[in-house]
């Protein structure tokens, strides 16, 4: 596989990241503790390197009604400058890539989908596109994109914005964003953050990346802001209860079986779209197994693939699981039959032969403080 790096990989050198491959791209994995970059996320702040994620523009008279075409959601209703969770699909009704596509104007999206599922959500969306006056545009390679995460993130931010830009940082709603100027760069500034706290992600042209990352870091140094690589993000995103693509969600897996029935818009959509008939057909078979939350009452942590039992029996499989740095007790995401599903049951985790007591608990596991 050749390896791709972001324009942000000599920082990352400078700063003394381990690095770790995902999806093709070399990633920082830690800079120092990922205990200490989950907790700074928590309390103060995190700084993030996201130009692995993909970045494709949709343009054109019939952006909105391709989109709801391409794509389970109904794209074309969200307002202008606001964003949307989503899901691709195959034929078949399998998940190639969860995604969040951002809405400019009537005429003007961009599609959001993880890393190294960019170049296949690209190529699906230009096939798809075929019949529709739309141009679809892949600029992952010429796109940045940096996160800060944290309660004293937008603090941050706001000491690198002019005031005349703060109402745009600070009136900035869950799932929106504006088109801002941060430390000298204009910047798409969004707030659909994948740590359960409070955050902002920037998307820029690679050229600026490091300037920016630089500004922030500076900026944020008063406020406690560390840079943070995946094992820490990924802490993060469990004990918000987040899926993630390859663990929790994956081509064998419909929507409905990840509880993400409510993104599919099978009522509020007319028309075909891809997959349309195949999870009418999966919503009307329901579920064998869902995806649920499992709380640890020992100290060792179920990791993916580890078996779930009940008396013995094997009812289903951890897909994430670590011990949450946050709530100081393990914590999953596991696929379980449904008639074992139910808040409360007690289960095993097969811990490479020594059963560990496990509890259904209620997603997520953490929530924030508003």
């Amino acid at each position: 596989m050749t390896e791709n790096y972001t324009a942000l990989y000599e920082e990352h050198k400078k700063l003394g990241a381990s690095f770790t491959d995902f999806g093709g791209w070399q990633m920082p994995l830690k800079y120092s503790s990922e205990l200490a970059e989950h907790h700074a996320v928590r309390n103060a702040a995190g700084l993030f390197d996201l130009s692995h994620m993909g970045e494709v523009w949709v343009t054109g008279p019939q952006a909105g009604a391709f989109l709801d075409y391409a794509l389970v959601g109904k794209l074309s209703a969200i307002a202008d400058g606001k964003a949307k969770y989503s899901l691709i699909c195959n034929a078949d009704g399998g998940i190639i890539d969860d995604l969040i596509t951002y809405r400019f104007g009537d005429e003007k999206y961009l599609v959001v989908p993880n890393a190294g599922n960019a170049p296949t959500v690209a190529a699906a969306l230009a096939e798809r596109a075929a019949n529709f006056n739309v141009t679809v545009e892949d600029a992952s390679a010429a796109t940045s994109l940096v996160a800060v995460q944290g309660p004293k993130a937008e603090a941050i931010l706001l000491k690198l914005t002019d005031e005349s830009q703060h109402a745009l940082v600070t009136g900035l709603k869950y799932y929106a964003f504006n088109e801002v100027s941060v430390a000298g760069h204009d910047v798409i500034l969004a707030r659909t953050g994948y740590t359960g706290e409070d955050g902002f992600e920037l998307f820029l042209p690679n050229e600026g990346a490091a300037s920016l990352w630089e500004s922030v870091a500076q900026a944020g140094e008063e406020f406690g802001i560390v840079p943070c690589g995946l094992a820490s993000r990924d802490s993060l995103r469990l004990e918000a209860g987040m899926p993630l693509y390859g663990n929790e969600l994956s081509l064998e897996r419909s929507p409905f079986d990840a509880g993400l029935g409510p993104v599919v818009a099978l009522t509020s959509k007319e028309g075909d779209f891809v997959g349309r008939a195949a999870l009418e057909a999966a919503k009307e078979a329901g579920t064998k197994r869902k995806l649920v939350g499992l709380k640890g009452h020992g100290r060792r942590a179920g990791r993916g693939g580890y078996p779930v039992l009940k008396d013995g029996n094997v009812v289903g499989e951890v897909t994430s699981g670590q011990p949450s740095p946050t709530l100081g007790y393990p914590v999953a995401l596991a696929y379980v039959d449904v008639e074992h599903a139910g808040l409360g049951t007690a289960l095993d985790v097969d811990l490479r032969g020594k059963a560990e007591p496990f509890e259904v608990v209620a997603l997520p596991f953490y929530k924030r403080q508003k």
